[in-house]
């Protein structure tokens, strides 16, 4: 006991990034921080891990304190642990990211925090290390938007193509030649073509889809590698 004792304790907290689409920009959400240090100034939402819970359910117990929302999509980002990021505390933090489909799910974040979505280059200052976060959290987004299908949260269940290739062009940072991408997304097979149609987007209307993720977890399951 006197080997834990010799050692003065440190603070372990989670961070969250919590990214959004709305249609035609990536979105972060931010909470106004409302205690000192930096009172007032934008923020990551998060809080200290408590002793009962483990990082996840730290990250899974902030992301429902501020959307009231269960089953996000959320990876752990990365460890943070510069000796000087809290002034008041030694503080480790450890990142998620998150993505809300925001049409859906709006409603829900929590007033109390006065949070707010910012599209991603308009974003204001963070306090600390918040806005290096954000931006490992960004190439984190931009390799597994790649590499899997979980751009599909950030949008409504039904979504056109344009949809799609608004967010993902939103996601990397460029404009994607548009039919050198439908004909990667089609190659994938993984989408459903429904019968409905946005009668907004042009005269003639552009079709909806929608993932067949039971489709896409067999594929997966036969040596299929998803990659745009």
């Amino acid at each position: 006991m006197d080997n834990y004792n010799d050692h003065k304790k440190i603070l372990l907290a989670v961070d969250c990034i919590i990214f959004g689409f709305d249609n035609q920009n990536l979105k972060i959400l931010l909470i106004k921080r409302n205690f000192e240090p930096e009172k007032g100034r934008w923020s990551l939402m998060g809080g200290f891990l408590h002793t009962d819970e483990n990082l996840d359910d730290a990250a899974i117990r902030v992301l429902n304190q501020l959307t009231g929302l269960h089953n996000i999509y959320m990876e752990q980002l990365r460890t943070y642990s510069a000796i000087d990021r809290d002034p008041v505390e030694r503080t480790v933090s450890v990142a998620y990211y998150a993505l809300i489909n925001i049409t859906e799910h709006t409603a829900e974040i929590n007033e109390n925090y006065s949070a707010k979505w910012f599209n991603i280059d308009e974003a204001p200052d963070l306090i600390f290390d918040h806005k290096l976060m954000v931006a490992n959290a960004m190439l984190r987004l931009r390799r597994r938007a790649l590499s899997k299908p979980i751009g599909f949260e950030l949008l409504p269940k039904k979504f056109t193509m344009k949809q799609l290739q608004t967010l993902y062009e939103a996601i990397l940072g460029e404009t994607l030649d548009k039919r050198n991408f439908i004909n990667k997304i089609n190659a994938l097979d993984i989408l459903l073509k429904t019968e409905e149609k946005d009668m907004n987007s042009s005269r003639k209307g552009s079709y909806f889809y929608t993932f067949d993720e039971e489709k896409y977890k067999f594929k997966v399951s036969d040596g299929f590698t998803f990659r745009l």
